[in-house]
């Protein structure tokens, strides 16, 4: 079970950066997403492979026709958000509105309903657990949150699944995608997209990607953008894990497409056997503060 995803924001879209953090800055900065999305598109039309795209619904107020492209391509959409910010910075109300508002500006594009999730940067921590209970609240029905291993952006260390589990939040059950990992002397590792994905050689790459049986990817459009400027006054390792393997990374993207056969969330959804999977139950005692 491979799971082929994009996180749909453009270069300037960096976590954790003051010139970026707000969303009234981001018009002043030119936009290059809808050459790199086309660059998407058409190598998984050359191919005939279905992906989810999480889309941010700033991008759909924005750029619609790129959101209305990737749906008339036969691709699932989900929300990455509205506004693209750290869960672990929000209430759970300020999480619900942005989810709110970006759920309709990406239906209103596609004119059917969004069912899957992805919080920017992975952002949902152990204290952050009722997350889960938001989204089923707002007709969201699966999740691809976790990274379920300690990440610059909080990561959900403590989670031990690499394989799609059920997690329930007071009443609330919602099917959970995690991202998938490795272990090595003793530590996790993910290797399956943003600058883990391009800072890997290909052939380590294309082996770790045939030995998992489950597989969850994500990539996004400035992952293939060679030429994008790079943001100012970013501190040597954030410029590093931002930029690093630029110029390599399309030919890793296409390797990994060519010898690997993936499907949507959608289409894996529907090969779960769910009243056999693991169920993880958090309740308001579990979140850490």
């Amino acid at each position: 079970m491979k799971i082929l995803t994009f996180d749909i924001e453009d270069w300037f879209h960096l976590l954790d950066h003051p010139g970026t953090a707000s969303v009234d800055a981001w018009a002043s900065f030119e936009s290059r997403i809808s050459e790199n999305v086309d660059y998407i598109l058409d190598q998984l039309d050359m191919r005939d492979q279905i992906a989810t795209f999480f889309i941010l619904g700033w991008v759909a107020e924005k750029y619609p026709l790129i959101v209305r492209r990737i749906a008339e391509s036969g691709h699932q959409i989900g929300s990455h958000s509205y506004a693209h910010g750290l869960v672990y910075k929000q209430t759970k109300e300020e999480f619900t509105q942005d989810l709110i508002r970006s759920v309709g500006l990406i239906e209103d594009c596609i004119g059917r309903k969004v069912e899957c999730y992805r919080a920017p940067g992975f952002s949902v921590t152990p204290s952050e657990v009722w997350v889960f209970e938001a989204l089923v609240e707002n007709g969201i029905s699966y999740d691809s949150s976790i990274f379920p291993a300690a990440r610059s952006h909080g990561g959900f260390d403590s989670f031990s699944f690499s394989e799609p589990v059920r997690v329930q939040y007071n009443r609330a059950v919602i099917k959970e995608f995690p991202l998938n990992f490795r272990s090595f002397l003793g530590k996790k590792f993910i290797f399956s997209g943003g600058g883990y994905f391009r800072i890997l050689p290909a052939p380590l790459l294309k082996r770790l990607f045939q030995e998992n049986g489950y597989l969850m990817t994500y990539f996004h459009p400035r992952d293939f953008d060679f030429g994008q400027p790079v943001l100012p006054g970013l501190s040597f390792s954030k410029r590093f894990k931002s930029y690093v393997g630029l110029s390599s990374s399309k030919a890793k993207f296409e390797l990994i497409l060519d010898c690997t056969e993936f499907g949507s969330l959608a289409d894996c959804d529907k090969k779960i056997d769910w009243s056999e999977a693991p169920c993880i139950s958090f309740t308001p005692r579990d979140i850490v503060i």
